[in-house]
């Protein structure tokens, strides 16, 4: 029961589909300017079921190199069979019915170009995932979440022009996080990512500095909306973290040798998403603590 559990978790990447939850109730308060629980839940649907019909779409086209990367879910999908395209057009389509809900004409098209994007990311014969225009396609899914929201209000502003650049570029960021945990099955495929193009070491280094380049971002958002010293404290830890983690690999990134490399890749993937969940976390908790004591109503 419990391997089935974990297996379904990793099949529709339950931890990418809880963070763009996160994501999307802090941008719900935060563009909307208060709470409403149907907005909260209705929006946070939209995107949760979208995103982990998308990614479950992928990880059926990943199957042969999750077998390298990531054997437990390569092998759950693989039993699911044809429940797996199943599974994900549900998903789709629940995600799509909800957005008709709306009644809002934009946020159906956002939807749609989710889907599109996810399509051209995962199948074949474009599969840009395999190609270095991934962290493009990423960012361009990944600030979709915020631009429902601010469609739905009928709320486009800088504020929510730039939450939206920030969620987009974080998650092109994280692709390239990801990417270090898939460096051997990448390889193996030939594909032609943005590590494998330029080698795991610099790849590494760059992905730690892409990193550091995010906290302006995050931390000008934070201003804009003026959140409240906890997302300053919070992000301040998350960046300690990372340093320490970074200081105790530090004589690890000179070794030559591939599979030491390969190892440090796998440790700083996990860290990063570690990161990405706590920090999107934080992100929709200072949004609460901001405006979510004002009870918005339908």
């Amino acid at each position: 029961m419990l391997d089935s559990l974990r297996g379904f978790s990793l099949f529709i990447s339950l931890e990418r589909g809880f963070m763009l939850l996160m994501i999307t109730f802090g941008a719900v308060i935060l563009i909307g300017r208060g709470l409403c629980m149907v907005h909260l839940l209705h929006l946070g649907l939209i995107v949760f079921l979208g995103w982990c019909g998308v990614d479950a779409i992928n990880n059926i086209f990943d199957m042969e190199l999750d077998r390298a990367s990531n054997g437990f879910r390569a092998e759950f999908t693989e039993r699911l069979g044809v429940l797996a395209p199943v599974l994900s057009l549900a998903f789709l389509s629940l995600s799509l019915g909800l957005g008709l809900v709306t009644r809002v004409p934009n946020v159906s098209l956002l939807i749609s170009l989710g889907v599109l994007f996810g399509a051209v990311y995962s199948v074949p014969p474009l599969r840009l995932r395999q190609t270095i225009l991934k962290p493009l396609v990423n960012m361009s899914v990944g600030s979709i979440p915020v631009l429902i929201v601010s469609a739905f209000y009928r709320a486009f502003s800088i504020e929510s022009s730039l939450l939206s650049l920030l969620v987009g570029v974080t998650t092109g960021v994280n692709s390239l996080w990801e990417d270090l945990a898939d460096y051997a099955s990448d390889l193996g495929s030939r594909a032609r990512t943005f590590i494998i193009v330029f080698g795991l070491r610099r790849g590494i280094y760059l992905t730690l500095l892409l990193g550091y380049l995010l906290l302006p971002l995050m931390i000008l958002v934070g201003l804009m909306y003026r959140l409240p010293l906890l997302y300053y404290l919070i992000l301040g830890g998350l960046t300690l973290y990372i340093t320490l983690r970074i200081l105790q690999r530090r004589k690890h990134l000179s070794e030559k040798e591939l599979r030491t490399l390969l190892e440090i890749g796998r440790l700083f993937a996990r860290d990063f998403v570690l990161v990405a969940v706590v920090h999107t976390t934080n992100l929709m908790m200072s949004s609460y603590l901001k405006y979510g004591l004002r009870p918005l109503t339908p």
